[in-house]
């Protein structure tokens, strides 16, 4: 009886996969053009991806060494240098005043320090700089 139901399993099996394979075959016939535009487009939207990842993913150095020399060499206060650790973090004026405990006013007066200090007139300046003498991380 098992052998009857293995045989009867294994046969059944074969017309399912030889439809299918006729199927497959009519419609690879049919649309051949499209299913190659298809293949094309998955493939370069794969590499897209792919080179995306690879050019805009950060590299993130072994550790984070602090530059004292720097900060002294500059004349940047322990204040200063929190005050810029937060710019880095996308923190807006208030946002720093809030964490710091101070005024916008006065994070504005160290800011302006900071641009005096580091040579440059805007946020996105001073954080590239900050990076470079690795002020911050």
């Amino acid at each position: 009886m098992t052998r009857t139901i293995l045989i009867y399993a294994v046969v059944m099996a074969g017309a399912a996969f030889l439809l299918e394979w006729l199927e497959f075959r009519h419609l690879t016939h049919a649309y051949s053009a499209e299913i190659y535009i298809v293949l094309i487009a998955v493939g370069f939207t794969v590499l897209g991806a792919w080179v995306g990842y690879q050019l805009t993913r950060r590299r993130v150095a072994a550790g984070f060494e602090l530059n004292t020399a720097a900060l002294k060499s500059l004349g940047v206060s322990a204040r200063e240098h929190e005050v810029l650790s937060l710019l880095a973090d996308g923190q807006s004026n208030k946002e720093i005043a809030r964490s710091l405990e101070i005024s916008p006013n006065t994070v504005k007066t160290h800011l302006a320090n900071l641009y005096e200090k580091l040579s440059v007139q805007r946020r996105t300046q001073a954080i590239q700089k900050a990076r470079e003498l690795a002020l911050i991380p």
